[in-house]
């Protein structure tokens, strides 16, 4: 979210709504532009917030009108280092409701280690992998989560796609197959420089075999013979699991965000 930080003053604003998910605060003085507000939904079907405004009563101002006209349950999320921004949507009426750790992650085989194939485990790099038994592995997964944790404890899922169709670009896959069986999936995917290692999962009838590891270390390695020093994930800090894996392999905590939502009425 691109929030600037605050500073004192409360400026007089008109605030309109010129789009259903845009919101304008007008200086009364001047009529120049003093913050906006917008919505955007998730691919997951999750609302977030997004305020950008210099000043505090504007934001204050801003964030009352905006949920006033959201009966919705909304999110918002924020770097835990800005404690301004967390305070203003404290006083909103959110709050916390996960923690992501940012990790970098190295790509060298000297600091991640080696993986060995569990018996019986292949791997299929990315650019390989067949279009029908990635999007039934998807699905499966997908369904497997949801039955447990939840879908919408996992990483936000930002990028746009078509309704109903989940795998983006299957170009950005590699999968683990066993006995024949897609079995685990890795997705990465190029944010600004960095590549992000935005989905790794292991259908529950595969796990605790090594095989997400595998994929790591796997899609690690192509990265590393491509010149590419580091990648960054995502990690709810409650997936002890995934924690573990990517510590692992020689990540480090970046930094912090925190999802803060309140709840429809």
């Amino acid at each position: 979210m691109d929030t600037l930080r605050f500073t004192a003053g409360e400026p007089a604003v008109r605030i309109t709504r010129v789009e259903p998910g845009l919101w304008q605060a007008l200086d009364d003085d001047d009529g120049r532009l003093a913050g906006r507000g917008e919505t955007s939904t998730r691919p997951d079907g999750r609302v977030f917030l997004s305020i950008d405004a210099w000043h505090r009563s504007v934001f204050d101002q801003l964030a009352r009108e905006m949920l006033a006209a959201l009966p919705v349950t909304v999110h918002t999320v924020v770097d835990e280092t800005d404690r301004e921004l967390l305070d203003g949507w404290h006083q909103a009426g959110l709050t916390v409701r996960r923690r992501e750790w940012e990790y970098v992650v190295p790509t060298d085989p000297q600091v991640t280690g080696l993986a060995v194939l569990p018996p019986g485990v292949t791997i299929v790099p990315a650019g390989a992998v067949e279009d029908g038994p990635l999007r039934e592995l998807d699905r499966v997964i997908r369904a497997e989560v949801e039955a447990t944790v939840g879908w919408s404890e996992m990483p936000a899922e930002v990028l746009p796609r078509p309704a109903g169709d989940t795998v983006v670009d299957p170009s950005k896959y590699a999968v683990a197959v066993d006995d024949g069986e897609y079995a685990g999936l890795i997705r990465v995917v190029q944010v600004q420089r960095l590549p992000r290692i935005g989905l790794i999962a292991v259908r529950a009838n595969r796990q605790h075999r090594g095989i997400a590891r595998v994929l790591m270390i796997h899609t690690l390695g192509v990265l590393h013979r491509a010149g590419i020093t580091t990648a960054s994930a995502e990690v709810n800090e409650a997936n002890e699991a995934a924690t573990a894996l990517f510590e692992s392999v020689g990540a480090r905590r970046a930094n912090s965000t925190v999802e803060l939502v309140r709840y429809g009425r």
